[in-house]
């Protein structure tokens, strides 16, 4: 722009007329070359003023007034950490990781506005009082989420404080890449500065205007404004003249309006202009989002937390618009414990209503593998903590970085409390574009949340303009609503806002303010509010679309499948939890045990704190993974040891029974199990036969294996829950064998189902009842690999593509291990690459269930040595059946998917979550695929797969390298899977039965009266499942109180409306039964029907709902008193 000073003109004389007056004033000649705006070179030029090769010549020149490093001004000395409050520090390289700083502030630096210490080690740092008190994070570096300066007291001529130091930038030490050990970092400045801030305030300013130059349209009148605007503030600056900044900065308001700055954070304040409440479009709120783990350990996010927050708080006093919220009640416990002056400076923001708790789960977890029960301890865990410690339960759920969400979710949600949601990664979808911003998320049994999707597809948005105008432009209900939420502040690493993003957000407000070509920033209210004026301003949800069921992510679908050990450790974390839950509730239930509550409790945090969505999903370091496999072994460790001990009052001097280990023992006795699923069971169980007690389990194996070292027993567990016994072969056992043909073809068989292996292949499962052939024609079925080769996320994706490149492999080395009459099972090898495959598959000679029509299922148990690259090994059995959609089993129910690809929505779920089991059925018959440790399955077209191990090296470069062994089955059924106990028998695949060696009855051992008989079952409905029974969280198991309560969970599992009958053994005594949300407030009573036996309750169900039911028991249920619970039970022969 220019041509303003070589316009020469003849203004002509004037003759005095009132016109020609007028006139006089534009030149009647003109002499110069005018103002021709080149725009695209203006716009290019007003990028060199805050950066770039002339930064010397501009305003960077002029950023600081002084800086000093001297050592009489700067005094650094190392030192070991020993009496701060830190506990966690993972800078060990010499043996040292803090820093005392010492500064000495030059008198005459007393007159200016800031002073401030500038510390750049290159990596992330702590800034603490010299006894222990955290004040501040630094992120060193200069990238975006650069922090480096901390603000000293000028008024001080001497500060002292201590720096810790982490050996890791903000995303690790290496990126989303296995970490380089060797890596260090550099301290790049230890400075004793003063800014210069109305420099500082300029560059502010010029940064907002070439947002706006950068964002809005060519044609926006605010758009050339603000180049005129910027263009003109590089005329007016002169590097050699600093009062030129506060003319450019007088300039500037052109744009943000006259003397805007005076108001600070008053600009947020509606002014009584015309423009009302309506534009207030967008919500600010600032947020740091910080993975508990991912390319770091759980240690390096405990000084993450207190880095960010810290900040944070430090912001919250420089600028009082500034609210911030942070989920995860895992961070702030670990806040609690590690860094208690900062817990109680965060405790009073949330007080003053600054500093926002939201989410109400322990962490944010993955929200696809966690079981139901494990979804409903993240919300109680997390809200209960949140209200134990600052008097708060969340309204709003909070997952806006996990891969895909259950639709079992909204009623859980609801259930704990919250009516609202927030999330947004499904603007990652790689297929089809999400169709909503803010809508109803229905739940598959109907339950529903108000969900928002920030249109500004981020949770770390950096509050820039575009930031801001994306709020509203991809807004996709603006028909229905036009608010959208603002989450800005730097994230997955942490750190949170930065100064600059708030200052920035002045200024777009004040933009806005002059014009209404800027949507209004609304700033200093919390996440809550949003929602709830969104609430009001959507007609409570009516005028919002609804969404149906889950979320599924079209991205990122190799996390069902990833680092395989971690899937098993957390489904056996589950069933172990569910059991030790169930058996010390009855063991508590006689006189002489305590409901060890707090151990329990223990052991669900760490279970839930490894549900968290980049552990789980297997998308982390290795470094976590060592971390996970620990915390796993300590839920094993005391889990069985609960065990153990529920054990030991529920059935006194009782062993455990393990078909690994030789079994000894010194009394005569009896060998039972113990059945801790609602359902009636009949199961072949493998038992040792060696050891000097031998003997006793040998008379009750039908069945002696092949190696001599072990026996097969058949246990009757048709009572349900409770004690099974081994009993001799019956009418109902179809004996089971396997025979090997002339041609090297094995064939398994019972009476009901066969299976035939020719060439290493499965090629023929028949129902021989209905003689059915279940194998497609020209099939075969078996273990296959796929090329695994994402186009851009290693650990976290597998795409379409990989269908079309496979191996199907061959079983080799066939052998017969077992050959009935209970069990008959081959040993078949594959050799693959440096990998190697050994599989049982086995056939036995009971059914599945129960049921009338039940069929046997084929089980596969592999022990995998896994030495593949990027490859994924899967399980497929193409089958005689066509179905438009499969079902796969969700939390506290099911889902169904399609098998074809009509549409692109079709064709992106090629891999999908399931739990327990996948199932395929058509009218009149079906087959399921049951796992105890997966999660992918897939059905495409007649072919169902199972995935069972991947092989990614980034970000871990060793991902299921390595010894691996699990188990599936292959079930088949008569009916449509919704005739059918698919469910049931899964939940009795998961659920191995106990066993135990129980003494013959004295006067200090034998059975309680709890054990003989199931004490909790479920009747009237068979679509009504008991899933969890718990004490209830506010007893107290230390008083002397005689009445305490039980709280059982139930749900419908197949989408139907059910009345159902919880019966509770006479010997609980209950006085009371409430229905109760999932934080067991009451909700409603219940009645209690007395029969001969057993309590019953009658219970109404919708379909897929979750009912919990607290039951008060009485005081011959009090360990302070003799019950009849304490009294042995003959068991009978």
């Amino acid at each position: 722009m220019g041509g303003t000073h070589d316009q020469h003109t003849h203004h002509g004389h004037s003759h005095g007329s009132h016109e020609n007056n007028i006139s006089s004033s534009y030149p009647e000649l003109n002499y110069g070359v005018g103002n021709k705006w080149i725009k695209n070179l203006t716009q290019d030029r007003v990028k060199k003023f805050t950066d770039g090769s002339y930064a010397s010549l501009n305003l960077p020149a002029l950023m600081f007034t002084h800086r000093i490093d001297d050592a009489d001004h700067v005094k650094l000395q190392v030192c070991k950490s020993s009496g701060l409050q830190k506990r966690a520090s993972n800078l060990v390289r010499a043996g040292y990781d803090l820093v005392t700083v010492t500064v000495k502030i030059p008198a005459e630096w007393e007159k200016y506005e800031r002073v401030q210490f500038e510390f750049d080690p290159g990596c992330e740092a702590m800034i603490f009082t010299t006894s222990g008190v955290p004040l501040q994070g630094i992120t060193g570096g200069y990238d975006g989420d650069r922090r480096v300066e901390f603000i000293l007291d000028k008024t001080k001529r001497e500060y002292s404080f201590v720096i810790e130091s982490s050996c890791n930038g903000m995303f690790g030490i290496s990126g989303i890449a296995p970490p380089d050990p060797n890596r260090y970092f550099t301290l790049a400045s230890a400075d004793l500065v003063v800014p210069n801030q109305d420099a500082w305030h300029l560059f502010w300013d010029y940064t907002t205007l070439r947002e706006i130059i950068d964002n809005l349209p060519g044609n926006s009148p605010l758009q050339n404004l603000a180049l005129k605007t910027a263009n003109e503030i590089m005329n007016v600056f002169d590097v050699n003249d600093p009062d030129t900044v506060a003319k450019c900065r007088k300039l500037a308001e052109r744009v943000f309006g006259s003397d805007w700055a005076e108001e600070g954070a008053d600009i947020y304040k509606l002014k009584n202009d015309g423009k009302g409440p309506d534009r207030e479009q967008v919500w600010g709120i600032g947020h740091c989002h910080i993975d508990t783990a991912w390319l770091w350990p759980y240690s390096v996010t405990q000084q993450k937390v207190a880095r960010s927050w810290s900040t944070q708080v430090d912001l919250m006093n420089r600028y009082p618009e500034h609210h911030f919220t942070c989920s995860s009640a895992q961070q702030y416990k670990w806040l609690e414990q590690l860094y208690p002056p900062l817990f109680d400076k965060v405790k009073e923001k949330i007080k003053a209503g600054l500093f926002e708790p939201i989410g109400g789960a322990w962490v944010e977890h993955d929200g696809n593998m966690p079981s139901g029960e494990a979804f409903i301890r993240q919300v109680t865990f997390g809200q209960r903590y949140f209200q134990s410690r600052f008097g708060i339960r969340c309204e709003t759920g909070w997952l806006p970085d996990s891969f895909g969400l259950s639709g079992s979710l909204p009623q859980l949600l609801r259930g704990a409390g919250m009516r609202r949601f927030f999330t947004q990664k499904l603007s990652w979808n790689n297929i089809n574009v999400f169709p909503h911003s803010t809508f109803n998320w229905v739940g598959i049994d109907g339950t529903q949340v108000l969900c928002h999707m920030t249109p500004v597809d981020t949770y770390t948005a950096q509050a820039t303009t575009g930031d801001v105008r994306k709020a509203i432009n991809n807004h996709k209900n603006l028909e229905s609503s036009d608010m959208g939420l603002l989450v800005f502040g730097n994230g997955d690493g942490g750190g949170g806002p930065l100064a600059k993003m708030l200052e920035n957000l002045r200024r777009i407000r004040a933009a806005g303010n002059n014009s209404r070509e800027l949507p209004l920033v609304n700033m200093g209210h919390t996440t809550e509010a949003f929602f709830d004026r969104l609430e009001k301003e959507s007609g409570q949800g009516a005028e919002l679309p609804n969404w149906h069921g889950e979320l599924y992510l079209e991205f990122h679908r190799g996390t069902y499948t990833s680092h395989g050990s971690i899937k098993k450790g957390n489904r056996k974390s589950e069933i172990l939890l569910r059991d030790v839950e169930l058996i010390a509730t009855l063991a508590s239930l006689t006189a002489s045990y305590v409901y060890p509550k707090q151990r329990i409790d223990d052991a669900w945090e760490k279970l839930l704190l490894n549900q968290f969505h980049d552990v789980l999903p297997g998308s982390a370091i290795g470094m976590v993974y060592e971390d996970a496999e620990k915390l796993y072994a300590e839920i094993a460790k005391a889990g069985n040891a609960i065990l153990e001990d529920a054990f030991g009052a529920l059935l006194v001097g009782s062993t455990r029974v393990d078909a690994s280990v030789p079994f000894n023992v010194s009394t005569s006795g009896k060998l039972v199990a113990v059945n801790t699923t609602p359902f009636a069971r009949c199961e072949v169980v493998r038992v040792p036969l060696t050891g000097n007690s031998s003997k006793h389990l040998r008379v009750s194996a039908v069945q002696i294996a092949a190696d001599k070292q072990h026996g097969y027993v058949l246990m009757d567990a048709r009572g349900g829950a409770g004690l099974a016994q081994p009993i001799g072969l019956f009418a109902d056992v179809n004996p089971v064998s396997v025979l090997k043909s002339g041609a090297g073809d094995f064939v398994l068989k019972n009476a009901n189902v066969a299976m035939t292996i020719s060439k290493g292949r499965i090629v023929s499962l028949v129902d021989l009842e209905l003689d059915r052939e279940l194998i497609a024609t020209g099939k075969t079925g078996g273990l296959v690999i796929f090329s695994d080769q994402p186009n851009y996320w290693d650990a976290w994706d597998v795409e379409i593509h990989h269908l079309e490149k496979y191996t199907q492999l061959e079983f080799t080395d066939v052998e017969i291990i077992e050959n009935g009459p209970v069990r008959a099972s081959v040993e078949a090898n594959v050799k693959y690459g440096q990998s190697t495959i050994k599989t049982t598959i086995s056939l036995d000679a009971v059914a599945s269930s129960l049921a009338a029509k039940s069929r046997s299922y084929i089980r596969f148990d592999a022990k995998v040595d896994w030495r593949q690259r990027h490859e994924i090994l899967k399980f497929e059995i193409p089958l005689d059946i066509r179905a438009m959609e499969a079902t796969y089993e969700c939390q506290f129910g099911h889902v169904q998917r399609p098998t074809h690809r009509n549409t692109s929505w079709d064709a992106a779920k090629f891999e999908v979550c399931g739990h327990k089991y996948a199932d395929f059925s058509e009218f009149g018959y079906g087959v399921a695929i049951l796992s105890e440790s997966k999660y992918g399955y897939a059905v495409t077209g007649n072919v169902m797969r199972i995935s069972l191990l991947r092989a990614a090296t980034s970000p871990d470069a060793e991902q299921d390298q390595g010894e691996h062994a699990f188990s599936w089955a292959v079930m088949p059924h008569v009916g449509h899977f919704l005739e059918s106990d698919v469910p049931q028998v899964a939940y009795a695949f998961n659920s191995p039965l106990h066993m135990r060696w129980v003494p013959d009855p004295s006067k200090d051992k034998g059975v309680s009266s709890l054990m003989h008989k199931a004490v909790f079952s479920v009747s009237g409905a068979p679509n009504v499942i008991m899933e969890t029974v718990k004490r209830g969280d506010d007893d107290d198991f230390d008083s002397l109180k005689s009445e305490q309560s039980v709280v059982v969970r139930l749900y419908e599992a197949f989408g139907g409306h059910a009345r159902a009958q919880l019966n509770v053994s006479k010997k609980l005594k209950v006085t009371k039964a409430v229905v109760t949300n999932l934080l067991e407030d009451v909700v409603h009573d219940l009645d209690v029907e007395d029969g001969d036996e057993n309590a019953t309750i009658p219970l109404k169900f919708r379909g897929f709902e979750v009912v919990t039911v607290k039951l008060t028991v009485g005081a011959s249920s009090s360990r302070h008193t003799k019950s009849p619970s304490q009294e042995w039970v003959q068991i009978s022969d």
